[in-house]
């Protein structure tokens, strides 16, 4: 029997067990993926500066670089994120006390664009960041973000096919028109430990990526990263493009 997304322990998700795991000593593909992530979104704004933008991090966990990215873009940034011990991460790390030093080899990477450059990351982050507990799959595209990004989620709730079929569309049909997003994917996952629990995962490649975006996709890059940062995986698929016109069915 598959574990669906309801099945997992998410209460008991361990968020510092999580970033001792993956962030503290920060992987070499963690850090080509924001290069990537920050590369592309600065071609995509590359008329200016617009700060005007309304961005989201769908199932955001324990991961600040993918909001981190959006913060030139945009005067709001909202993090989605369902399993209670991470909301509660999420929210300190927007306290007016700043986010953890374990972010800032990570900022470093964005801050080589002069964008990012510009501005200064704690405080920027603390005024725009807001945390909403919220689960993907009710994402039902009455609500609308003009740039997003969705990392290691919507195949990493799961071993169903539907439900990370439906967390795509869900994603996809949260972003306006033209909308740039970044989403990332653990290739050939067979699910993963955190702290004391076991988490489901579907198994996707390269092209069960592209399939599931392409019809909601322009100018979809897809970066088959062959790094592999624990067992149980064959790799990081890093997919970015800008949200067409189809409409969301969710």
């Amino acid at each position: 029997m598959m574990d669906r997304n309801a099945d997992a322990p998410w209460s008991k998700f361990d968020p510092e067990a999580y970033v001792d795991a993956n962030y503290r000593s920060p992987l070499e593909v963690d850090l080509l993926i924001v290069r990537l992530m920050r590369d592309y979104f600065g071609k995509c704004f590359e008329d200016g500066v617009p700060r005007t933008g309304r961005g989201v991090d769908v199932g955001a966990g324990a991961n600040l670089y993918p909001a981190l990215s959006m913060l030139p873009w945009c005067e709001k940034v909202l993090l989605l994120e369902y399993a209670q011990p991470n909301v509660e991460y999420l929210e300190k790390q927007a306290s007016p006390a700043g986010f953890d030093t374990v972010w800032d080899p990570f900022w470093d990477q964005l801050s080589a664009h002069p964008a990012y450059a510009a501005v200064e990351p704690r405080g920027r982050f603390g005024e725009i960041v807001r945390v909403e507990r919220a689960n993907l799959l009710d994402l039902d595209g009455q609500r609308r973000w003009d740039i997003g990004t969705m990392f290691f989620v919507a195949d990493s709730m799961s071993e169903c096919p539907d439900e990370f079929r439906r967390g795509v569309t869900c994603f996809m049909g949260a972003l306006t028109e033209g909308a740039p997003f970044a989403t990332a994917f653990m290739k050939e996952s067979v699910g993963y430990q955190v702290g004391d629990h076991r988490y489901p995962a579907y198994r996707v490649n390269e092209e069960r990526v592209r399939e599931s975006l392409s019809d909601w996709a322009d100018d979809l890059e897809i970066h088959d990263l062959h790094h592999m940062v624990r067992e149980g995986h064959e790799g990081i698929i890093l997919a970015l493009g800008r949200r067409n016109s189809a409409i969301a069915d969710t």
